[in-house]
């Protein structure tokens, strides 16, 4: 007799290609019923005998269409109903929709064949895709991903493409986004003077032309615009960052391939893995040869590969091989996604404009990525990533966590789901605090999050923008959660051990403490569920000017310094110091508008200070990324001080010793590798004593500052072989972008924070 099974697939199971990916299955092992899109995945009824539907479920669950991830596999027993073939069903809508919503993924090599076949009838179409690939969350309107509910609702589909569509042995069996040239969007070019190209090809060609002869073009691509220009002109690049207003912040580029990239930057297989994946993001590595205007005072370069059509379609009619590709707003704003805003908003930036007709759902940036010392890392988590879960969390209620102000991201969590989404900025920016509302509203409206069942985690922070628009919600629930905690509790969720007993050591540049100080350097023993008590912290300096200290490096180090009265005169005076730095520090003598501090973060300003970087910062983390780039310059030769006494890692010894240096006329490079090994082995040794004190043998390491290579390269070999294995974020940011996560879970677990 024939058995009958209800399976129930989890995970990233829709618009992945994966009920065709049934069906054939089915088709193949003889199996009959059906298939179809459910609010909590892809479900199936399996009819056929009971050995073939075992190897049917294993088939399943061990190749499943490679855009996928098959989380779990639900399988029930059920009366059979009496089916003779195996059916694709259209798709039910009924309760709260608990399925995840898809990523946008690079253009497959299946589409990029046919996309440069002068026989296929896709031949160079700009809006190729399939089920392995293309948009997906940038399109997205509303759950179940159907046709009706994206933006290619307006498009209806030509005969040919509507046979594909219906047909489940196509590649193109219910591919929303699915168009071809007679059907489908196009691309045209508009001129700064007005005037229209249109076409694809014509389009195209007048955009190729224009980035040959030293233009700026903004280019409309999935999540948002990019503005394009030819990265080995220093000309044009100098005039793109004088027209966004960009400072020394270093812009992204695309390469033409992955040969071009290999001459650009030093790619480890890890990296190159990371390069060439469906996801695409922009990799960080060390630069082969220099791009001053791209990348000024650093000896990193952002390099990403083309991952839509049209960007390989620039390259084959012979764009320069290396584009600056850099998302298109003036400096700090949100990337710009939408075409009138575009027009409006990059007049006198952009030369010309390449707009594509197909609207998209939500602006997302390109993601950032590093192979670290201790593995692949996310900075910048948004397409090919979001809104992909990244942890799994104790159900019950559903979460908002709406996380911090810089590098805002928001995480929800729905059936023990963490689902993170886009990078969304900073949000004392208009337009991105814009954009984090409307995400807010877009993932609770999805899943069907009701508020009045929710708890919303905000940050501790009395003056974040987050934390005032969380308290604003009429939610079941709100939770304050302190800053570092979460940093710690955001690595542990990823590495589902919200009970594992850890040291954390969260080290940024800023974040409201339980004593009401800018905190940033910190050590925390403990773990989510029990709590995260903290044992250990930076010895305390003054930041005079307060968060104003955070974009002039010599206003912390006139704070830091203040703890060493009898240096810091001589600085002032011996290195002739910026008049800036005299006032700041007689603010931090007299106590005024001066704040108590542990920050790491500002501690790395100080000594770029010292050692030449006395101008105010353009990005965030400048001072310390040109810090490090000098690092790299020099061997080590010398170790210095920073000892830890069981409380306090203490900064004096190690900055009188910078200082000493500095004054007596060694190297700048050297003091700086001196400097960065110093603070790697204080660090070592802190995590080792609280280790042995407390019977831990994990550190978890989170925060911004941890995002310096060779801070990570030296804890590598100061950890290696030793007693305590380190963990890091993976897809969770180590920086802020990572917050909404701890957020989350510490709200599940109801620890928002434990007080020393």
């Amino acid at each position: 007799m024939k058995a009958a099974w209800r399976i129930r697939v989890r995970g990233v199971v829709q618009g992945v290609g994966f009920r065709p990916f049934v069906f054939r299955l089915a088709q193949e092992w003889g199996v009959s019923g059906w298939v179809q899109n459910g609010e909590g995945g892809v479900d199936i009824h399996a009819e056929g005998d009971s050995e073939v539907l075992a190897a049917f479920l294993r088939e399943m669950k061990a190749h499943p269409p490679g855009a996928s991830r098959v989380t779990d596999a639900e399988v029930q027993e059920v009366s059979p109903e009496g089916h003779e073939v195996f059916q694709i069903r259209e798709s039910r809508r009924g309760g709260r929709p608990t399925v995840n919503i898809p990523a946008d993924s690079a253009v497959c090599a299946a589409c990029l064949e046919e996309l440069f076949d002068p026989a296929d009838r896709r031949y160079l179409y700009p809006y190729i895709n399939c089920t392995e690939c293309g948009p997906r969350y940038t399109v997205i309107e509303g759950l179940p991903y159907d046709r009706p509910r994206t933006t290619m609702k307006d498009w209806t589909m030509c005969p040919d493409c509507a046979a594909e569509y219906r047909d489940p042995l196509d590649r193109r069996f219910h591919a929303q986004p699915i168009a071809c040239p007679q059907c489908g969007p196009h691309y045209y070019v508009l001129r700064r003077e007005g005037e229209t190209v249109r076409g694809d090809e014509a389009a195209l060609r007048e955009a190729v032309h224009l980035l040959g002869r030293g233009a700026i073009v903004a280019v409309k691509g999935l999540g948002g615009y990019h503005l394009a220009c030819d990265a080995e002109n220093a000309r044009v690049v100098r005039a793109l960052r004088e027209r966004k207003r960009r400072g020394a912040k270093p812009f992204a580029v695309m390469a033409k391939d992955l040969n071009v990239a290999r001459e650009l930057v030093d790619l480890s297989p890890e990296a190159e893995a990371l390069l060439t994946s469906a996801m695409r993001p922009i990799v960080l590595a060390r630069a082969r040869r220099p791009l001053s205007e791209v990348a000024p005072d650093n000896g990193d370069l952002g390099v990403m590969l083309p991952y839509t059509p049209l960007h390989h379609l620039l390259f084959a009619y012979g764009a320069p091989p290396v584009l600056v590709m850099t998302s298109a707003n003036r400096s700090s704003e949100p990337i710009v996604y939408r075409d009138e805003e575009a027009r409006e908003r990059l007049r006198g930036i952009a030369d010309a404009w390449l707009i594509g007709e197909r609207p998209i759902a939500r602006r997302v940036d390109d993601s950032v990525a590093r192979a670290s010392p201790f593995g692949a890392t996310v900075l910048r988590r948004a397409r090919g990533y979001a809104p992909l879960p990244v942890a799994r969390l104790p159900g019950g209620r559903p979460v908002l966590a709406v996380g911090a102000d810089l590098k805002n991201t928001v995480t929800v969590v729905v059936d023990g789901r963490a689902i993170m989404s886009q990078h969304l900025g900073d949000l004392d920016q208009y337009e991105a605090y814009a954009a984090f509302e409307q995400t807010v509203r877009d993932l609770l409206n999805m899943y069907d999050v009701p508020l009045e069942e929710t708890v919303v985690a905000h940050d501790l922070h009395p003056d974040f923008r987050s934390s005032a628009f969380a308290r604003s919600l009429a939610a079941r629930d709100h939770l304050g959660v302190q800053h570092h905690r979460a940093h710690v509790a955001a690595v542990l969720a990823e590495q589902n051990a919200l009970d594992r007993r850890v040291v954390g050591v969260t080290f940024d540049g800023t974040g409201f403490g339980d004593d009401g100080a800018i905190w940033g350097g910190e050590l925390f023993v403990g773990s989510a569920v029990e709590g995260l008590v903290r044992a250990g912290h930076l010895h305390y300096a003054v930041l005079p000017g307060g968060d104003a200290a955070a974009r002039v490096p010599l206003q912390a180090l006139a704070g830091f310094l203040a703890e060493l009265p009898e240096w810091a005169s001589e600085a002032a005076a011996r290195l002739q110091l910026p008049e800036r730095f005299v006032k700041a520090l007689k603010l931090a003598e007299k106590g005024i508008q001066t704040f108590p501090t542990t920050s790491v973060g500002r501690l790395f300003d100080a000594v770029a200070a010292l050692l030449g970087f006395t101008g105010a910062i353009s990005f965030e983390g400048q001072a310390a990324i040109w810090l490090e780039h000098l690092a790299r310059q020099a061997p080590l030769e010398a170790v210095y001080p920073f000892p830890w006494d069981g409380r306090e890692l203490d900064f004096r010894p190690l900055l009188r010793a910078v200082m000493k240096d500095r004054l007596a006329g060694r190297d700048a490079a050297e003091i700086a590798r001196s400097f960065h090994r110093g603070v790697a082995e204080g660090v070592h040794h802190a995590a080792l004593d609280l280790g042995r004190t407390h019977g831990v043998d994990t550190v978890v390491l989170s925060g911004g500052v941890f995002q310096n290579t060779l801070l990570l390269t030296d804890l590598k070999e100061l950890f290696a072989g030793g007693p305590m294995q380190v963990w890091m974020g993976r897809e969770a940011p180590p920086n802020d972008g990572g917050i909404s996560l701890g957020q989350a879970a510490l709200a599940v677990v109801e620890r928002p924070a434990q007080r020393s």
